[in-house]
């Protein structure tokens, strides 16, 4: 029996494998498990290159007491934050759970400073202790704690349907229409999406590949067909824009990268993470639209190399790549939209662990069996 041949592993992957550690939010043996490498494979890697991060200086002893200072006051803002948030999540809904709070740290914090802390009065707590909640009321609570935790998790995106399945998969029981109603009663309401508009510079003059992919855009296994494209994320600092590459078997996300400027580069870096992460096999179908990155001469040596079959949109037909064009509208709905950036950095920040640490290892499609792009992946 002939032993199976190893993966060439690249710099570019390693880098990228690290970067995954530190934007996704997820743990190394996770990120590891995903990439089908040993944890303290990963964990040697990061170490590496913290090392050489650190080496390239200048770290003197008074900035690394500014920095250990500057975390520390880090921390003890988001204690703050989390205590107020804390009381808006508990303040929205039934009193009954503000007060199971207070009752249940009233051995570190007394009664009557929890009571100040949330607002409600001591003489509604008693009165709350001496009356005993229904069985349903009780399971109402128990819910609608789940559910909370959960729609926090998706970035208050899930409605009720996506709701359910989550929740399913946890092993908690409710029906449909009840854990609506605790979602409605509660205003936990799914965010709707907006128009999406395109950025596409199809008027370049240079050559174009067939539409191949012809908005077929099934594919039986992962690796067999990919999309690109480019959309744009309004900062105070200015445009910020965002190239992905988009794996149509799953939806998932296999390459992104950011920059300040619409250049081929941003589009050919996206390109070169997911070829590291991935490692198609020959023949895989690479559709794009017209957009003069798309259609440059650098761009398309790196998939004449990886032997990927060239297929791009009809002229002005949005609809030809309309499942990457979705993927934008998911991200922009969940995150862009609804979050004001005052810097480029900061939105690259957030936009990372949206991919790497929500939309590809959690965010249920329905399109999936309200599987999530990792799971659906590892069921195939």
């Amino acid at each position: 029996m002939s032993t199976p041949k190893q993966r060439k592993v690249t710099e570019e992957f390693k880098r990228e494998a690290v970067r995954l550690t530190e934007t996704s939010g997820r743990t190394v043996a996770q990120v590891a498990s995903d990439l089908g490498i040993g944890k303290s494979t990963l964990t040697r890697w990061k170490t590496q290159f913290k090392e050489a991060d650190i080496l390239s200086g200048p770290h003197d002893d008074v900035q690394k007491e500014l920095t250990r200072l500057r975390l520390e006051n880090k921390i003890l803002r988001q204690e703050r934050d989390l205590l107020k948030n804390a009381a808006a999540f508990f303040g929205q809904g039934n009193k009954s759970m503000i007060y199971e709070a207070i009752d249940a740290k009233k051995a570190e914090t007394p009664v009557h400073r929890g009571c100040r802390l949330f607002g409600v009065s001591m003489s509604g707590y008693y009165a709350w202790k001496r009356r005993q909640p229904s069985r349903r009321q009780y399971d109402d609570m128990i819910l609608l704690a789940h559910v909370r935790n959960h729609f926090a998790l998706s970035h208050e995106t899930y409605g009720s349907p996506r709701m359910h399945a989550e929740l399913k998969a946890d092993g908690v029981s409710g029906g449909h229409h009840r854990i609506a109603r605790l979602m409605r009663d509660n205003g936990m309401k799914a965010l709707q999406k907006r128009r999406y508009k395109k950025t596409t510079d199809s008027d370049h003059g240079g050559p174009v590949a067939p539409n191949v992919l012809d908005q077929d855009f099934s594919a039986d296994a992962p690796n067999q067909k990919w999309g690109a494209d480019i959309s744009y994320i309004w900062t105070v600092e200015g445009w910020l824009y965002l190239a992905i590459v988009v794996d149509l078997h799953s939806r998932r996300i296999i390459g992104w990268a950011t920059s300040d400027r619409m250049k081929k580069d941003l589009a050919m870096r996206a390109l070169r993470r997911a070829i590291a992460l991935r490692s198609p096999p020959k023949d895989a179908i690479h559709h794009s639209d017209r957009g003069s990155q798309y259609c440059s001469a650098d761009y398309k040596k790196i998939l004449k190399d990886g032997g990927f079959v060239l297929s791009m949109s009809g002229k002005g037909n949005c609809y030809d790549n309309a499942m990457v064009e979705t993927v934008f509208k998911t991200l922009k709905a969940e995150l862009i939209w609804r979050t004001i950036f005052l810097s480029r950095s900061a939105a690259k920040i957030a936009i990372g662990r949206c991919i790497d640490g929500f939309y590809n290892p959690v965010r249920r499609h329905s399109a999936l069996s309200y599987k999530s792009p990792c799971d659906f992946e590892a069921a195939a």
